[in-house]
């Protein structure tokens, strides 16, 4: 039998690629039709690959067309699950080993609805109805006050709870690890500012901009009632000038440390002053008589500056956009930023207006994202490793109180980060204590797979065992398991798979 006519479509309106010849022997002819939907170029099935490439042909032409915009394998789409998600499950990996990158890439970056309840209590005032005390005596006044703190330390726990079941159930987890990113940069201790409802709006307001512009986050932040409590902002009066919240936001949130004056802070807090909460709602209300109008020299720029003047100055530098780009470098990349390359894509950031789902498709897309050396190169964080091991292989959750108290001693507590620097990150993750934390918390995981009802209901229970293993490989690609597997019990070898899979040291890294 030989093969002719051979003939590679890309069809743009309808994303379908066919690979088409026709066979011919002396008694007949037959045409044999690839065709890919999920990409531009076509992934040969392995059923049809022996058939189709029986001529150099065919074969020349898989050769041309798969390189160029190849799907996924499954290491690249481990990889990319491992850092814009929670870790690779077998649908996702399923869903995304079809594509090529940048339709994986856009697949993860793609907006969705994803359904949020919020709890019962979140249209409750955020402040205590001082009336409530009207007519009691000083007994029933302390009374009442420590109703009420027992009341806002119940929600402190069920808002750090629910931001848990959130991750673990959404169905868009990049923009939950985005959300958690921003909550890390725009750090705020719900221990100090003491209102659960607040911190929530926060998290909503972080939540909505997570995935959309720097400019507009920002700006929110800088009036946010969470962070007005937090770093002082509410008590900023032209008066007397409170520079807390104009320090971190040259520091942590625009500039970085070393990119300013003493006096641009003092220019800074005197421009953000006027800004205080409603007793009522909570609210940020603007209080003209509260602000200074006078004339403010800011890093070399002269005028009558408010808070939206200062935030357009402070993103017309070329190192806010550098800075954020670093950060989110560390936590996408490598603990290293390329200079060279944050300088490229810092640009392409502030001339696009600060929109950041661009910004992070162009970093998901680098070399540096995909480059071997790269991998397994940063360490996952509490809250990766405990919502990742759950969702990924598919765990019961635990109780409320036992869910935040993993966050705790591993050294991640939502919404109580250490102080406003957010958490240090990375190998701070792994002290002696904390990496015990990690382990035992693992080795429980493994004792729920080692229940045969509880593998029964796996989304891994039912390949095959070498499929298994192979999606299990850790980061550099080098198997976890060293010894062969049972060849005569399948499950014990998947269940096994498993286990050595979460156990192995190098399963803490991304």
């Amino acid at each position: 039998m030989a093969w002719r006519n051979l003939t590679v479509v890309f069809t743009a309106e309808t994303n379908r690629t066919t690979i088409s010849c026709t066979s011919f022997s002396q008694s007949s002819t037959r045409r044999c039709d690839l065709v890919s939907e999920a990409a531009p170029y076509p992934k040969v099935s392995r059923k049809l690959m022996p058939m189709f490439c029986r001529t150099p042909t065919a074969l020349l032409a898989i050769l041309l067309v798969a390189p160029t915009v190849a799907a996924l394998d499954v290491n690249e789409t481990r990889h990319l699950l491992d850092r814009a998600g929670f870790g690779a499950d077998p649908d996702r990996l399923e869903a995304l080993n079809t594509l090529d990158r940048a339709a994986a890439i856009d697949a993860l970056l793609r907006p969705t609805q994803d359904s949020i309840e919020l709890p019962d209590w979140s249209g409750d005032r955020p402040f205590m109805d001082q009336s409530a005390f009207e007519g009691l005596d000083e007994a029933e006044r302390q009374t009442l006050r420590q109703a009420r703190n027992r009341e806002i330390q119940a929600r402190r726990r069920d808002l750090k709870a629910w931001w848990y079941r959130q991750m673990l159930t959404s169905e868009a987890p990049l923009l939950e690890r985005m959300t958690l990113f921003w909550h890390d940069h725009f750090s705020t201790e719900l221990r100090q500012v003491g209102s659960p409802q607040l911190m929530l709006q926060q998290h909503l307001t972080l939540r909505q901009h997570a995935l959309g512009n720097y400019a507009e986050l920002l700006r929110a932040m800088a009036t946010d009632p969470a962070m007005l409590i937090y770093l002082d902002g509410r008590r900023n009066h032209r008066a007397k000038p409170n520079e807390n919240f104009a320090r971190e936001l040259l520091e942590l949130f625009t500039l970085g440390e070393g990119q300013y004056e003493e006096a641009d802070i003092q220019a800074a807090a005197r421009a953000l002053s006027g800004w205080t909460l409603d007793p009522v709602s909570g609210a940020a209300r603007f209080r003209p008589a509260r602000h200074d109008d006078g004339r403010k020299t800011f890093l070399d720029r002269t005028g009558h500056f408010g808070l939206d003047a200062v935030l357009a100055i402070l993103l017309e530098q070329p190192r806010t956009a550098e800075f954020i780009v670093e950060k989110l470098w560390r936590e996408l990349i490598s603990p290293e930023p390329d200079p060279n390359e944050v300088v490229r894509l810092a640009a392409g950031f502030r001339e696009g207006g600060y929109a950041i789902r661009p910004l992070l498709r162009e970093m998901l897309l680098s070399e540096a994202f995909w480059d071997d050396a790269n991998r397994g190169s940063l360490v996952k964080s509490p809250v990766e490793l405990i919502v990742g091991t759950i969702r990924r292989f598919d765990l019961p959750t635990p109780h409320d109180r036992e869910l935040l108290a993993l966050g705790q001693r591993m050294g991640q507590n939502l919404f109580d980060p250490p102080d406003v620097a957010g958490w240090p990150g990375h190998t701070a993750w792994i002290d002696a204590n904390r990496l015990l934390m990690r382990e035992q918390f693992l080795r429980r995981a493994t004792r729920d797979l080692a229940d045969e009802s509880a593998l029964a209901g796996q989304p891994w229970a039912g390949l095959d065992e070498e499929v298994v293993r192979q999606w299990l490989w850790p980061v550099q690609g080098v198997p976890v398991l060293a010894a062969p597997l049972p060849d005569d019990d399948g499950e014990l070898g998947v269940r096994e798979a498993l286990i050595e899979a979460i156990l192995d040291p190098r399963y803490q890294l991304k």
